[in-house]
């Protein structure tokens, strides 16, 4: 099987993109996803250049921090920040979701770094107002997307580039490296699989604003844990990125 796991959050502050780093380069991390719109992004793109390894996609966010374009009036306030919660999805416009998401990808193009695929925030991308979207920003950028169909309990009813299986189970106050490995042979019989993570080390920024912060450093702990790695190679798992699956 091969196997991406990814690290979402990337350039939400320095911590997490700490902890990701770490995750990949003495851990199982192969991959992870950024958010263009953190204050920590231009210290992720620092880091993704020195880890070249490592692949990285775009975290598209409608429902954190502040827009990347100026004129999405319905999903943000007046402030410019992103209304909370994904009720709005649905009234909001689709040409304002268009822009926004083209505006993050372009975005994180200009860092000069390739891009690998892309997923979402609070899964917001599998959202039945946002996954036609998304799935058009694929075909236009010629990259591959998070298996939306699971997350959404459907089956594949559109083509695009995508693993055949996908987890989001890594996560939560239950961790450990058991669930880790169960969660591979759960997927064992798939060509590809994709497992979500969130490794981190904590600062004020994720500490303050992120209601998940506790777990990130149990997560960081198991996925550079000895056992996992071992697991994988005894299993004769290939760690890779989305770049390997087009």
């Amino acid at each position: 099987m091969k196997l991406i796991v990814n690290a979402d959050d990337f350039g939400y502050s320095k911590g997490v993109n700490l902890g990701i780093v770490e995750a990949h380069v003495n851990g199982v991390v192969s991959s992870a996803t950024m958010m263009v719109n953190m204050p920590g992004f231009e210290h992720a793109v620092r880091l993704a250049k020195e880890n070249p390894r490592l692949g990285v996609g775009v975290h598209l966010v409608l429902t954190c921090g502040n827009a990347v374009h100026p004129d999405v009036p319905s999903l943000t306030d007046h402030t410019g920040a992103f209304l909370r919660g994904s009720k709005h999805l649905m009234a909001a416009s689709p040409e304002d979701i268009e822009r926004e998401f083209a505006a993050q990808i372009e975005r994180f193009l200009q860092s000069g770094l390739p891009l690998s695929h892309l997923d979402s925030h609070h899964h917001v991308h599998a959202h039945e107002a946002v996954l036609p979207i998304v799935l058009q920003l694929a075909e236009r950028y010629q990259v591959p997307v998070r298996n939306p169909w699971t997350l959404a309990g459907a089956g594949r009813k559109q083509a695009c580039i995508t693993t055949e299986g996908f987890s989001h189970r890594f996560y939560g106050d239950q961790l450990s490296t058991d669930l880790f490995c169960e969660i591979v042979d759960e997927w064992g019989g798939c060509a590809t699989a994709e497992i979500m993570t969130h490794p981190a080390y904590l600062d004020d920024e994720v500490l303050a604003g992120s209601s998940y912060h506790l777990p990130r450093t149990k997560e960081l702990k198991i996925l550079t844990s000895k056992q996992v790695s071992e697991y994988l190679e005894k299993k004769g798992v290939q760690l890779v990125t989305f770049h390997d699956i087009r």
